[in-house]
């Protein structure tokens, strides 16, 4: 019994180190996978830090739409007042269709060389062509501007990997839903910024005098606004970590002899899979780019039938009206994410959750033109709260699908993973405000037609966009992967 009890404890001394995980002097990722070891905490400072870098990439996404319809108008390139929409929506169009062109390229580029240098490239991009954008003086200036902003922000696909490196497994949820929460609100403060800081010579003009910059320049304020915050995270930036492991081959290698010396190998095989066949991630990534196309419409398509005239069905709102609305609609996402939805995926989980809350959005969505009948304090309470409520469930959804894209591929190959997802989304949301603006350009043609009349129609179409992904959330569609014993372990 003695002699089984020394074996016993032998095999347990032998297996062991088999558990334990080595790290590699010199590796910024395996500073960062001792530190998370070390503190089991929440790192308030990588929250804030992947907040406010989210926040800098998403504000210049839809920072244009509540002034967008007036810079085209400025621009005379639409012949009749109901061809404004369809312009709109082609240059909203031209970011995403740059960023869907660069999006994988910007992965490999952060599985290589590293997410935080890809982070800053991105957010430099935002401060050089951001500013030119608010300084364009044609259509296709504007179209050009933008078209290299989306190609050389590829920031995205990196700051989703990056949030789930940072933390420690019981925190990815929080890291995906802070992602998420500042992805949301960005397209929520950018354009209530869009909304009260374009045309200041108009609306302020005892700051902004006529014949100044911001005069000759209406919608160079916004942009400016943005570009400065985008400049002061960039240098904050310069001491954010690295999560990526970078070993060196000769301390591998000299680590994995001593190690065969002592009978014992603990380096863990990195396995390269083709990700277009793992169909849990490639069924998550079709369901992630059905509901981005939904936002980016909806988005668009919100801001310019809130500007356009009662005649058109619209809500003739003023851009001030806008940002009122979304300023609202951002406050309690924020308050949302951070307080409502952790709690909400701990009971429901993220795919019931999401599947929840997209059959929540279809009738709030279809009720948007009935609102437009009604008018005063009345009209504007119920379009702030249908405003709050779509915003809020969109984020939910996209929460959920960013845990389950994430957890269904390697570390290793998490980059270029959500390089993929961020081109498929990006092609999606290029065609989504064009889409959405001629759509609405079309119903706004169509007051008189007995099915579906005026905005009716345009609502309508983005509700089958929203039960398609709906549906796609279900089995045999969607597939969740299962955690091998490795990454258990981990």
């Amino acid at each position: 019994m003695a002699d089984d009890s020394k074996n016993n404890e032998k095999d347990n001394s032998t297996r062991q180190p088999l558990l334990k995980k080595r790290y590699y002097e010199n590796c910024p990722g395996c500073k960062v996978d001792q530190a998370k070891e070390i503190y089991e905490g929440v790192p308030l400072k990588y929250v804030t830090s992947i907040w406010i870098i989210t926040l800098c990439t998403a504000l210049p996404i839809a920072c244009l739409f509540p002034f967008l319809y007036f810079m085209v108008r400025d621009f005379g390139v639409a012949k009749t007042e109901a061809d404004i929409s369809s312009y709109a929506g082609y240059l909203g169009s031209s970011y995403m269709l740059g960023r869907g062109l660069t999006s994988v390229l910007w992965g490999i580029f952060a599985d290589r060389y590293g997410r935080k240098y890809a982070i800053v490239i991105g957010i430099f991009a935002v401060v050089v062509f951001n500013t030119l954008f608010g300084l364009s003086t044609s259509f296709w200036m504007a179209v050009s501007t933008r078209f290299l902003l989306g190609s050389l922000n590829g920031s995205l696909g990196p700051i989703k990997a990056y949030a789930t490196e940072i933390f420690r497994e019981e925190h990815q949820a929080l890291g995906l839903s802070t992602v998420s929460a500042s992805w949301g609100i960005g397209l929520v403060i950018g354009p209530a910024l869009g909304g009260y800081l374009a045309q200041p010579a108009e609306k302020y003009p005892h700051i902004f005098p006529k014949g100044s910059l911001f005069d000759r320049f209406p919608y160079f304020l916004p942009c400016l606004i943005i570009s400065a915050f985008a400049l002061a995270i960039l240098v904050a930036c310069l001491w954010l970590p690295e999560t990526l492991h970078k070993h060196n081959v000769n301390d591998e290698s000299n680590e994995d002899a001593e190690a065969l010396e002592n009978g014992i190998t603990g380096k863990t095989v990195q396995k390269v899979e083709n990700l277009l066949l793992n169909w849990p991630l490639m069924s998550i990534i079709i369901i992630y780019c059905v509901f981005s196309l939904h936002d980016i419409a909806y988005s668009e398509v919100f801001s310019l039938w809130a500007v356009s005239p009662r005649k058109l069905g619209g809500l003739n709102y003023t851009t001030d009206n806008v940002g009122n609305v979304l300023s609202i609609s951002g406050f309690s996402l924020l308050l949302y994410q951070i307080f409502i939805y952790p709690l909400l995926e701990k009971v429901c989980g993220p795919v019931r959750l999401s599947r929840i809350s997209g059959a929540i959005s279809i009738p709030i969505l279809q009720s948007h033109p009935f609102i437009a009948l009604l008018s005063g304090f009345t009209q504007d309470l119920l379009i702030t709260i249908a405003s709050v409520l779509m915003f809020c469930l969109s984020a939910t959804i996209i929460t959920g699908l960013f845990l389950l894209q994430n957890r269904a591929v390697e570390q290793h190959q998490r980059g270029a993973a959500n390089g993929i997802a961020t081109t498929g989304m990006s092609l999606f949301k290029a065609f989504g405000p064009a889409g959405g603006g001629a759509i609405l350009s079309w119903s706004q043609k169509r007051l008189d037609a007995s099915f579906l009349p005026g905005p009716h129609m345009v609502f309508f179409v983005l509700n089958l966009v929203a039960a398609l992904g709906m549906l796609m959330m279900f089995k045999p569609f969607m597939a969740e992967k299962k955690k091998t014993p490795s990454e258990q372990l981990h």
